[in-house]
């Protein structure tokens, strides 16, 4: 009878507005099984902030190949054909007859034509040497790694977003769990209350009291499956997936255990400049503006380039005549107002700034590894403590329910043991969760989230 009790009261709870057994909700689309470092993989490879980092690369690039435009031949070709008319004054023309003296043509001008001319032809032009055109390459391709080094910054970003994400549907799945557990204790607790009191050896005190911490534990058990659904909104948004994708949690809080970090904070914060993108776009971005004032400076060189031009030309398609010009032309910059020495102080400034932001990011670096080392190293002696904890109040609960049955205390005490349970579970909850983002950071700090199992 008791144990009858014990389970309508539980199905009771679970059945109150809010809160539903996970198998009953429906899929709408096929589960999709992660981990925690296979949805920090996802995220990388989905999301929409590596997305749009990845097509600023191909603009880039797409620069890179408009840069090496300036050294390759330009070839045109071109067909003519039209009418024109003539001012024999504009033109300068005043032919004489010879015999008379007398001009040809009206001394004030006469209209000549219309003439009809055709003309068919072909350009070709090559720079054989172009020093600032160089230099603009090398440089265009500098920020072309630059931004795909931003893209896999943009990629760890996300991936650090996800894992994080990720912690907290694990965390909410695991708070869900433990009030689960809870309401199944308080309902237990009510039946017992029920039973001395029909027996005479309770009092309705015992009853109300259980009762209270039913409810208690049922409005806990509300805001944990509205917790749950909530993370799973978050992860599935930052995961890039479609809405309502269903997510099913690989790996789970109560698995999670005190791993080994990195040898010291020296090594990872060399395995950190290495791998960061960040950093390595930043090195990148400097490397481009220092080849954008070596090109801003080569521009005072001279420039030699080669041309050719041919085609037919004539007032009919029966009589085209063929024309031609070639040549070497040598350009050499002379004065330009100092509008170059202006471009180049400005580009110097550029790149001292791209120098000062590089530093700093090298040192936030550090700070980061630095502190993500200390919160893993507290995290661990927190999970430590919350376990001892744990154990020790469901110690305390089974004792006080020993003492409930043989009559020798009150339900008040087995509440105040469960209320004190209730409190070590949340701890232990919280100190798994808080390990795994210490974890996290470490490896967004790193440039390592993609990496975890």
């Amino acid at each position: 009878m008791h144990r009858l009790r014990t389970t309508l009261l539980v199905a009771l709870v679970l059945a109150s507005p809010g809160v539903r057994p996970l198998a009953a909700q429906p899929a709408v689309q096929q589960a999709i099984s992660l981990t925690l470092g296979g949805a920090a993989r996802l995220a990388a490879d989905r999301g929409a902030g590596p997305e749009t980092a990845r097509l600023r690369a191909l603009q880039a690039d797409a620069r890179v190949r408009q840069r090496r435009a300036e050294l390759l031949p330009s070839i045109t070709a071109s067909a003519f054909d039209g009418e024109r008319t003539f001012n024999s004054a504009g033109l300068g023309i005043a032919f004489a007859d010879p015999a008379t003296g007398r001009g040809l043509l009206d001394p004030n001008g006469q209209r000549l034509g219309p003439v009809r001319s055709w003309d068919l032809r072909g350009s070709v032009r090559q720079n054989l040497f172009d020093g600032a055109a160089l230099a603009r390459l090398r440089a265009a391709r500098s920020a072309a790694l630059a931004g795909a080094e931003d893209a896999t910054g943009a990629s760890q970003q996300a991936a650090a977003a996800a894992a994080t994400a990720y912690v907290r549907a694990m965390r909410a799945d695991a708070y869900l769990g433990a009030r689960q557990t809870d309401s199944v204790l308080a309902a237990e607790l009510v039946g017992m209350a029920r039973d001395q009191l029909n027996a005479g050896i309770g009092i309705a005190l015992d009853v109300t009291r259980a009762r209270a911490q039913l409810s208690l534990i049922r409005s806990q058990l509300i805001a944990a499956r509205s917790e749950r659904e909530r993370a799973r909104i978050d992860l599935v948004r930052t995961l890039g997936l479609a809405d309502g994708t269903p997510v099913t949690l690989v790996d789970s809080l109560p698995s999670i255990g005190a791993a080994s970090g990195p040898a010291s904070a020296t090594d990872a914060v060399a395995r950190a400049l290495r791998a960061r993108g960040d950093i390595r776009a930043a090195i990148e971005q400097s490397a481009a503006a220092e080849r954008l004032v070596a090109a801003i400076r080569a521009e005072r060189l001279p420039s030699l380039s080669l041309f050719a031009d041919q085609g037919s030309n004539g007032k009919a398609t029966d009589r085209l005549l063929n024309t031609y010009s070639w040549g070497i032309q040598l350009s050499v910059p002379v004065f330009d107002g100092f509008r170059r020495e202006g471009r180049l102080d400005e580009q110097r400034a550029a790149s001292r700034e791209l120098d000062v932001r590089r530093r700093e990011i090298e040192r936030q670096v550090t700070a980061d590894i630095r502190v993500a080392l200390l919160d893993l190293g507290a995290a661990r002696e927190l999970l430590e403590a919350a376990d001892e904890r744990l154990s020790l109040a469901e110690q305390e609960l089974d004792q006080a329910r020993e003492r409930l049955r043989a009559g020798v205390a009150g339900n008040a005490e087995v509440i105040t043991a469960s209320l004190a349970l209730n409190s070590a579970r949340t701890q232990a909850i919280e100190a798994r969760a808080g390990l795994l983002f210490a974890r996290v950071a470490l490896g967004r700090a790193q440039g390592s989230v993609s990496e975890l199992p």
